[in-house]
Parts: structure tokens; sequence; C-alpha cells
């Protein structure tokens, strides 16, 4: 049975504010790789940009190119991997920046260390089905996952847990992504977590 380091077992607590108190928070997109989460975290990075607020984007691919470099993806180097964009965005959101990290996160526990280690968190699920996000699939690898080219792909051969009660939810099969960006502006300003313009 695979188990978690001592740390994501034990998570770190904080008491929570309720929204309206809220100053900066991170704003943690999770779903299947096609869901669309990079599209839409980059187009609300810019949006809050447009707006005067202090962003700062954690995009999981990309902070596998730096922070991440040393780690494959086994479930252990997986979980690595987004502590590790969980504490940076705890850093990042301590100091009154808002973090938009966007990363798989495919198990329930995984996304409740983050939770926990987060003191202002706002989980965002881009709920999109299986055959959508295959056929948006441009570079291939959920083909190459369902050869057996790709192993441990999340959807295929890894299983991928979704939230049980994210705070957002976006249905972006069903919406084009400047849709998907107006309901999230209007949940995020309703939770008070963006002032309303």
């Amino acid at each position: 049975m695979d188990t978690l380091p001592h740390s994501l077992s034990n998570p770190p607590s904080h008491d929570k504010p309720g929204f309206r108190d809220l100053h900066a928070s991170t704003i943690w997109f999770t779903g299947l790789s096609g869901s669309g989460k990079s599209t839409l975290a980059a187009m609300l990075a810019e949006e809050m940009r447009k707006r005067k607020l202090p962003v700062v984007l954690l995009d999981g691919d990309e902070v596998r190119k730096t922070l991440s470099r040393d780690l494959g993806y086994t479930k252990e180097e997986r979980d690595t991997h987004i502590t590790r964009v969980a504490d940076v965005a705890h850093l990042i959101t301590g100091n009154n920046v808002y973090a938009i990290a966007c990363v798989i996160a495919p198990t329930k526990k995984i996304r409740e260390y983050a939770r926990a280690q987060i003191k202002n968190f706002v989980e965002v699920y881009c709920e999109c089905p299986l055959e959508k996000c295959e056929e948006r699939d441009v570079k291939g690898h959920y083909k190459s996952a369902r050869k057996g080219v790709i192993k441990d792909f999340v959807g295929i051969s890894v299983p991928y847990e979704k939230p049980d009660n994210p705070e957002i939810t976006i249905p972006t099969a069903d919406m084009s992504p400047e849709e998907s960006l107006h309901h999230l502006l209007n949940s995020l300003e309703d939770l008070r977590v963006i002032p309303k313009r």
C-alpha cells in the first residue's frame, strides 16, 4: 500500500478566516490533463494583473522545469512536486500576493495537504470528461498512455479522484475559455476572494 511521507500524512493546520476577511489567496486549479486548467489559469492571471492585483502563476509544467527538475512521475515524485508547489504558494500568499497554482494533483490526500498548508485556499475544479480531454490532446499523451508508452499517466493508468467539495467548479467541456473565465471571475468576486470591479 502506498503511503505518503510523514509531512503529508500529518499536514499542518490553520484557523481559516471567513472569505469576507481574505486578502491574498491561493487559487488552486485541479483537473485532468486537457481539462483547460493552464489556459484558464493564464487568463485569470492576465485579468488580475489588469486589475492591478499582485499575482504569481505557478504552472505545474513550468515548475517541473525549475524547482522540480530532479523529479520524475512516480506517485512519490508527483506528491513531492505538488508539495513543493503548495509550499511556494504558501510563501507567496503569506506575503499578501495572490498565487495561482495549476497542477493535476490527482489524489484527495495531496489536495488536502495543500489546503491545510495554505491559509487562504480556493480550489477550482476544471470538470471535463476524459473523452473530451483526449479529444483536446494535441501532444498525443493520452494516446501514448493507452499504448503503454507513457507510464503512470493520470486518467489512464493512474486514477484521478474528483474533489468532493471544491469552492468553484467550472464545466470546461460546456464553456468556451472566455465563458469559463467570466464564470470564474464572478465566483471569485462572490466569495470575496478578489474585489468586485
